[in-house]
């Protein structure tokens, strides 16, 4: 099997440091077919949906390419809506963090057109913006193309049946003719093959298969009372008792809801939403990572990126509308050949959710009602790990092997109790098992690390 790793792929030390702090670990299909092919230059027509990892294949090779002290727009990123436009904007800066100075800025309607204006003369490294809105600024002078390199149109077939063909080729023809051209789009009609040859050169076109192998995730689908679903999700967990889960709801106030109700049943939950400050997305993240959580309650904007090894089940505590995303959020579990669980609830209502699963997975699906699960315990067994946070990172010039000394060495704590270890730039975390934890914390604060003091913390899961 290929290596899916992104250490494979030319990217910069501190590119890939990053990328593990933000929970990207192995591509997707999407990505490790475009990346090396967009990072060597090359144009592409890739078929992509919402959800598949899409922005992260053009968002990289543009950050790779970037000249910091340039503030000229030196990319271009077209999206179909004001709502897209600012997922990829967001996704977009957590990808390019590890620069100082890159800015991005979004440019759309519905929105002052002067607030715009005053960033573009700041300057920006990256636009992201729709057809209409880019156009107006083309035309008021208030943004020059002439210096983009890499131009994107995302959800390009969505863009054209929304009537932006006319503005997308007025934009094209601003940018200069050497530029690269990265091109997706969910579906390829004729209208998108002939964008393509009108402003595209010798494009590599790529297609990558999205559905697993049946036999790789073990799908279970149960019906339940709408009024009883965190009822349900309980003994479904209790049932199955996953080592690890990340549980899908449809809506960030849903995924608090479901993570309070997990809390007062004993079981460690955190919520990933996108009300999250990023300082506290790393530490959800890395609790997760390092098995001090045992469930991750995420929405799907939040999950972009999220790459967990082994992880044992996805939940559908909410099914998707689209039948796509609902094989995106279960093809995180049974990766790299293992298998995988997927665990759906669903009320009498959305019976049409199951039926659009099965079509497009081309198969019949069968569901049982969540009471004929057996539950033989009331409890979950506590997370294997707890994480120590060290008020000091990669800044400081923390590393891991400074910290399991700091634990292994005088400390007298067992290396085999010392779990993964992440660095970020201003903090450490540090997994201990349980049953070692309260004597590490008390040696850390105690004690120094490359003779320094830090103040150290255990994260509540």
């Amino acid at each position: 099997m290929s290596d899916t790793s992104f250490s494979t792929l030319p990217l910069s030390p501190a590119q890939l440091e990053n990328l593990n702090g933000l929970g990207y670990v192995q591509m997707t299909a999407i990505q490790s077919h475009s990346l090396p092919l967009a990072l060597a230059g090359k144009d592409l027509i890739a078929q992509a949906k919402t959800g598949s990892g899409k922005t992260a294949a053009f968002a990289l090779p543009i950050i790779a390419g970037l000249n910091p002290r340039d503030f000229g727009a030196q990319a271009l990123v077209m999206c179909p809506t004001r709502e897209l436009a600012a997922q990829v904007t967001t996704e977009i800066r957590r990808l390019a963090r590890h620069h100082q100075n890159i800015k991005v800025v979004t440019l759309v309607g519905g929105q002052p057109i002067g607030p715009q204006i005053g960033s573009l003369e700041h300057g920006a490294h990256i636009v992201v913006g729709t057809p209409g809105r880019i156009l107006d600024h083309l035309r008021k002078q208030t943004l020059s193309v002439a210096r983009v390199r890499t131009l994107v149109l995302d959800e390009a077939d969505r863009m054209l049946d929304m009537g932006f063909m006319d503005s997308i080729a007025a934009i094209i023809e601003a940018t200069p003719r050497s530029r690269q051209t990265l091109l997706f789009s969910a579906t390829y009609p004729d209208d998108i093959l002939a964008l393509s040859a009108r402003f595209q050169t010798d494009p590599e076109r790529i297609s990558v298969e999205s559905l697993h192998k049946e036999s790789q995730i073990d799908q279970h689908f149960y019906i339940c009372n709408k009024a009883d679903k965190q009822r349900a999700l309980h003994t479904l967990l209790l049932h199955y008792a996953p080592a690890a889960a990340v549980v899908f709801c449809n809506t960030k106030e849903a995924t608090r809801e479901v993570c309070r109700y997990l809390g007062a049943m004993h079981i460690s939950a955190l919520a990933l939403h996108g009300d999250l400050e990023q300082r506290e997305r790393d530490q959800v993240m890395v609790q997760f990572r390092q098995k001090s959580v045992r469930v991750l309650v995420a929405t799907d904007v939040a999950a972009r990126g999220l790459d967990i090894d082994d992880l044992a089940a996805v939940v559908n505590y909410d099914l998707p509308r689209d039948a796509e995303v609902y094989v995106h959020r279960i093809g995180r579990t049974g990766r790299a050949g293992k298998e995988g669980l997927a665990l759906s609830l669903f009320a009498d209502s959305e019976r049409y959710k199951i039926d659009s699963i099965g079509e497009y997975l081309n198969r019949e699906l069968s569901f049982d009602a969540v009471e004929t699960l057996t539950v033989s315990s009331d409890k979950l067994p506590p997370p294997a790990y707890i994480t120590l946070c060290i008020a000091g990172g990669r800044k400081d010039k923390v590393r891991p092997g400074d910290i399991l000394g700091a634990l292994t060495g005088d400390a007298g704590i067992a290396g085999s109790a010392v779990g993964k270890i992440d660095i970020m730039d201003r903090a450490a975390y540090v997994a201990i098992e349980t049953a070692a934890a309260q004597k590490a914390l008390a040696r850390l604060r105690n004690g120094k690390i490359k003779g320094r003091k830090f103040k150290v913390r255990a994260l509540g899961g």
